[in-house]
């Protein structure tokens, strides 16, 4: 499994995913609605999330993924996201469990995928998780 995954989330407390996708002219991968439940227990969901996924590979082999989602889909998000009524970020999510290879560690964002983030008015979210085996801790 790679060290990498990416997606692009647009969240609103106003618009529900069908809204979103309209108003994109894209679908999404997964999504989430207003008022929905991650449990019968929980809580009402305040927000609505549309995902769609780039896929699982190093960030610059998912630059092409993408940009090739086009110039008119960063445009409508900018839109989106300039209307107030929705959040549009990337994330890139990484796992290191290997420090030393240089397969999982370094993030590198080419201008072209810069270009198209800042038309679509996008913030960019990197988590990073470092899995290690520590040693036991001295008695």
């Amino acid at each position: 499994m790679s060290a990498f995954r990416m997606y692009l989330r647009v969240v609103s407390e106003t618009l529900q995913p069908e809204e979103i996708s309209e108003r994109l002219g894209a679908e999404p991968d997964e999504t989430t609605a207003i008022g929905s439940r991650r449990r019968p227990q929980s809580p009402p969901r305040s927000h609505s999330t549309w995902i769609r996924h780039a896929g699982r590979a190093r960030p610059e082999d998912l630059e092409p993924v993408i940009l090739a989602w086009g110039p008119d889909l960063a445009a409508s998000l900018g839109r989106l996201a300039l209307s107030g009524e929705a959040a549009v970020c990337l994330e890139i999510v990484q796992e290191i469990r290997d420090p030393d290879d240089p397969q999982q560690t370094g993030i590198a964002l080419s201008p072209a995928l810069l270009s198209w983030l800042a038309t679509s008015h996008a913030s960019l979210d990197i988590d990073q998780y470092i899995h290690h085996d520590c040693p036991d801790p001295a008695p």
